[in-house]
This record gives structure tokens, C-alpha cells and sequence, in this order.
């Protein structure tokens, strides 16, 4: 069997970063690359505001630097010192600076994405290739739309909000830790964003934003829904939807972004497995 080829790698460079809200931080990356990223990406995916990126992140303490042969690397490393694969949202991409903005959730040392991010100082290079996706919300002003998601949508329901016609009308539901986690997101006067907040009540992730989509009204007009996050949210939330909605499968993106109590590699893996199935 041949092994598949590798993806291409776009090495970036940290231009700067933010710290958004006390578990949100936003991290530019720019240089040559960005040229080779923007020509060789499908113009309709990249201008989905779901587009995402596949990102080689170095194990802690690595003096690995991109671009990595990763054939040659796992048959000289164990995997824990492998670069790790995660897959990102690019919040923004701007032309006139040569930048795409990527958000990340942190949570101290938990993982290898947050931590990078919190530590990631100008001039360190970060690979990645891609951009996937293909969602972005309808123009259509009959449609409404319903946006559902976790921290971890909060970057892709940003770019959506942002990309609304004026006349959009909707809800979003946005479930984060707390107060200080939510953030200023532009969006139509049509569009009711609503924050939920996890730590008041102890409820583990998934839990109010499930709730609270049950409690929505069905809506008379047709439907565009972008629903992500946790995996066993999401799939409640899209037997809901088919089930007492009535909604097709071509009204719904959904996809989870993690899975409670599963570290990342397990939960890629489990992608190809009955369990990450989101869609009976």
C-alpha cells in the first residue's frame, strides 16, 4: 500500500496576538506564505465562513521547525513527539495586510493548540495547510437563520454574523464559560444573539446550548442552520432539528468540533467510527 501524500504546507510566521477574553486568544499569522495560501485555495472555500485549516502544532519543548517530513518523522519519533494535527477556523482573512487571523480557546495547559497559542510570540512559525469548508449563510431575505455553537464555533459564528446581509433575521445561540467570554460580534439588527453561560450553573458543555435550542420556536419561513461544537450536543441538537423541525439534511451544517472527555487524537479517530457519526 502506498503511503497517501502529504498535504502542502503553508509556513506562516506570528505577526502578533490578542488575548480576547480570559480563554479566547486570537493569533495573526502572516509572511511569504500567505501569497502561496490565498493562490492555491478553492475561491468558494475560502470565502465560507466556516473555512478551516489543518494546523501542525510541535510538541512542548520541540526544536522541530516547519515545514516537517512527516513520512521521515514518524519512523525516527514516538508519536507524543510528533507534530500534532488540529483543525482551526480562520476568523479572518486580510488581503490588504497579507494576514489570517486564527482564534483559539485556552484553558491553561490542557492540550497542544491553547498553550501554543497562549505562548506563540512574533517571529515563530506555525505549518498549516488547507482551507476547508464550504458553508456560508444564505443572502436569501427569506430565509432565517439559526446559529448554535460552543467556544469552539464562536470563531466560525463571528465570520457568519459578520457576512449577513443587512436584512438577516435569525438567533444565535453562543454558549461560553461566563460573562467575560463573550465578545463584541458585528451582526444584522434582525439577528437576536444570545450568550449562555455554563459556570452559573455547573452544567457540563453542550447542556445549555441544547436546552436552549429546544426551546426555540419553529420558524414559519425556511430554515439555514450552522450548529457546532461538542459531539454529543450537536447530535441531539440535529435529531431535534430533523426529527421535530422537520428540517432536510441540505438546511443543516453541523459537525462537532470536540468531544467531552476525549482527548483530540481519540476524537479524530472516532470520526471514522459509529460514535462520530453526526448523521444517522
Amino acid at each position: 500500500m502506498h503511503p497517501k501524500p502529504q498535504r502542502p504546507q503553508h509556513v506562516f510566521v506570528v505577526e502578533r496576538t490578542e488575548r480576547l477574553t480570559p480563554h479566547m486568544v486570537r493569533v495573526h499569522l502572516g509572511g511569504p506564505a500567505f501569497a502561496d495560501f490565498v493562490a492555491a485555495a478553492d475561491p468558494e472555500r475560502l470565502a465560507s465562513t466556516d473555512r478551516y485549516v489543518k494546523l501542525l502544532l510541535p510538541a512542548p519543548g520541540s526544536d522541530l521547525r516547519p515545514p516537517y517530513d512527516l513520512d521521515a518523522l514518524r519512523a525516527t519519533l514516538p508519536k507524543h513527539e510528533l507534530p500534532a494535527r488540529r483543525t482551526y477556523t480562520v476568523r479572518a482573512v486580510d488581503h490588504e495586510a497579507g494576514t489570517i487571523a486564527v482564534d483559539f480557546v485556552v484553558h491553561g495547559d490542557e492540550g497542544r493548540a491553547g498553550p501554543w497559542a497562549a505562548t506563540a510570540r512574533p517571529g515563530d512559525l506555525l505549518a498549516l495547510s488547507g482551507p476547508g469548508g464550504g458553508y456560508a449563510p444564505s443572502t436569501d431575505p427569506a430565509v432565517t437563520h439559526v446559529l448554535l455553537g460552543d467556544d469552539s464555533a464562536l470563531p466560525a459564528i463571528g465570520s457568519a454574523l459578520e457576512a449577513l446581509p443587512a436584512a438577516a433575521t435569525g438567533v444565535a445561540l453562543v454558549e461560553v464559560a461566563g460573562p467575560a467570554d463573550e465578545q463584541p460580534l458585528a451582526r444584522p439588527a434582525g439577528l437576536d444573539l444570545r450568550w449562555l453561560h455554563r459556570d452559573a450553573t455547573g452544567a457540563e458543555p453542550g447542556t445549555l446550548l441544547l436546552a436552549a435550542t429546544r426551546e426555540l420556536p419553529r420558524a414559519s419561513r425556511p430554515v439555514q442552520v450552522f450548529a457546532h461544537g461538542e459531539r454529543t450536543a450537536v447530535k441531539a441538537i440535529r435529531r431535534l432539528l430533523q426529527d421535530e423541525w422537520g428540517l432536510e439534511k441540505a438546511d443543516l451544517s453541523l459537525s462537532a468540533y470536540w468531544a467531552l472527555g476525549r482527548a483530540e487524537d481519540r476524537f479524530q479517530e472516532e470520526k471514522r467510527e459509529p460514535v462520530g457519526v453526526i448523521f444517522d
